[in-house]
């Protein structure tokens, strides 16, 4: 019952089988690989994904995650689980009451045999055994109708005892059955073996791509922490920078208009006493009695207003309000600036990894570039170095770095002269430092960005992809995942522009490697 119990937690809900290389979703369910596969492939036109089983959603289609344990599990339940008797269909030749089925068959006396019959048979040699066979006619020759006792080597064939003596295998290379299956046993054996290493090998390569893919989706979901950091980052000083913009506005606003209402307030008391001065002139204007406009008191103070010198009454405030912007715009450009502060930061922290020190060996320079004496610059020159031959030295043009990466993250960048051609990139310390292949990019055992001819591309074992526009920016940068087997090339212009990354399983130690023809090449931080 257990078992039974067990049998059914084994099967994929979907196909309804014994687990084939689990997979399990984030809801925590498991499917047979290709099975999930299909059902989220008939959901990539609605872009709405769920999980067959609890139904749910995934905003995006979810990661497949191989389920090591329950894998183990299946392929030892699979070898514990009783296999069923083999049921062939031959049943004795001699149990003509009721059919049993036979367990050998004799080819002498072409007849199949059951356990009863098996015992009371003739133990003479005459009388082959075998396994149960409907047909006996394959094991006697059809020529001279007898049992095949030998194998012609020179023709691949069984014969039998007259075929040996006369006939077209007189004269062959001719052994007992016995004694060739033993050879063609002995000979399956290695292949067999020679599979097994090749198994064993595609085991190794699977185990090592599952870590990479585990790798991959760690590093994913650390970039997808890091960038979605970045941006509640950026949101949150860009909040912050509103409020203080808008504060700045909101109190330059106040101060102008409590500056402004108190002129406004001045010159409506001004107006106000204008008015009544007005008014009195009129009434004077109007009068008849001469008598009466002469005698009006205090008339020098009804004077014409714009003799009167009218800015004392307002501090003069009314002709520097309008000499003047109405707001403090440079304060508030000057606050907005922090933006370039913050898009700084951003570039600054698009590459988390600090750029390493990378110094030049000059053991490996052609004798073609000069090697600064800070060890950092590759000038290609006429002039012969006439160093010291050495075998680690390049025959052409070239020059890599003193010390390799066998793990980690890294990065440099490379200043490369207007003018020439030159490649960059990074190699195994095993490079040829001979010949056309030893070019960097022309073999399996380094990668490149170059330019030849005017013409932009990447390459690897002589396959090359080239670039549909040129590169403008004279600096690039060269970045290095070991254990993800990344190696990615970026122009830095602004905005940063990504050229290519390569991906392969790295084996031995990746040195900087420089090409320079016609110009230089400088390494930096």
């Amino acid at each position: 019952m257990a078992s039974a119990d067990l049998r059914e937690e084994l099967d994929c809900s979907i196909c309804l089988e014994t687990f084939t290389d689990p997979v399990m979703l984030r809801c925590g369910h498991n499917f047979c690989r290709v099975c999930i596969d299909q059902h989220l492939s008939r959901q990539d036109e609605s872009l709405i994904y769920s999980c067959p089983e609890c139904r749910e959603k995934f905003v995006e289609r979810p990661a497949l995650m191989r389920n090591f344990t329950l894998s183990n599990i299946v392929r030892n339940f699979l070898q514990t689980k009783p296999h069923k008797e083999v049921v062939t269909g031959i049943f004795c030749t001699y149990c003509v009451d009721s059919p049993v089925s036979a367990v050998k068959s004799c080819l002498m006396c072409e007849a199949s045999l059951c356990d009863k019959h098996l015992k009371v048979h003739s133990k003479s040699p005459e009388h082959v055994l075998s396994d149960p066979s409907t047909s006996l006619d394959n094991r006697k020759c059809s020529v001279h109708n007898e049992l095949f006792k030998y194998y012609c080597s020179d023709d691949a064939t069984c014969i039998c005892v007259s075929c040996s003596l006369v006939g077209e295998h007189q004269g062959h290379g001719v052994e007992l059955l016995d004694e060739a299956s033993e050879k063609k046993k002995t000979a399956l054996k290695k292949v067999l073996q020679k599979l097994t290493t090749k198994r064993e090998e595609a085991e190794k390569r699977v185990h090592s791509l599952e870590e990479r893919w585990n790798k991959v989706q760690k590093k994913a979901s650390r970039e997808a922490k890091r960038v979605n950091s970045q941006f509640k980052d950026l949101r949150r000083r860009l909040d912050d920078l509103e409020k203080r913009v808008l504060s700045d506005i909101s109190r330059q606003e106040d101060e102008e208009l409590l500056v402004l209402s108190s002129v406004i307030e001045t010159l409506e008391i001004k107006k106000d006493e204008l008015s009544r001065k007005m008014r009195h002139i009129e009434e004077l204007c109007n009068m008849t009695d001469p008598l009466t406009v002469l005698q009006e008191p205090d008339t020098g103070d009804l004077c014409d207003p714009e003799e009167g010198g009218g800015d004392e009454d307002t501090g003069g405030h009314d002709n520097q309000r309008h000499d003047v912007d109405d707001l403090d715009v440079t304060v508030i450009s000057d606050t907005l600036h922090t933006l370039c502060d913050i898009i700084s930061g951003i570039r600054s922290g698009i590459f988390v990894v600090d750029p390493i020190d990378i110094l030049l060996d000059v053991n490996t320079a052609a004798n073609n570039l000069h090697i600064s004496d800070d060890l950092k610059t590759a000038t290609w020159t006429r002039k012969n170095q006439n160093r010291p031959e050495r075998a680690e030295r390049f025959q052409f043009n070239q020059v890599i770095s003193s010390q390799g990466f066998t793990t980690g993250e890294h990065s440099w960048e490379v200043e490369i002269s207007g003018f020439g051609e030159w490649s960059v990139g990074m190699c195994y310390p095993s490079i040829d430092r001979r010949g056309r292949r030893s070019y960097i990019g022309n073999n399996k055992k380094s990668w490149s960005l170059c330019k030849y001819h005017d013409q932009y591309s990447v390459r690897h074992d002589s396959e090359v992809k080239r670039f549909p526009d040129n590169i403008s920016s004279d600096r690039v940068r060269i970045s290095l995942d070991y254990e993800a087997g990344e190696l990615s090339f970026y122009e830095l212009c602004d905005p940063i522009r990504h050229l290519h990354t390569f991906t392969s399983t790295f084996t031995e130690p990746l040195h900087a490697a420089l090409y320079v023809c016609d110009g230089y090449m400088t390494i930096r931080k």
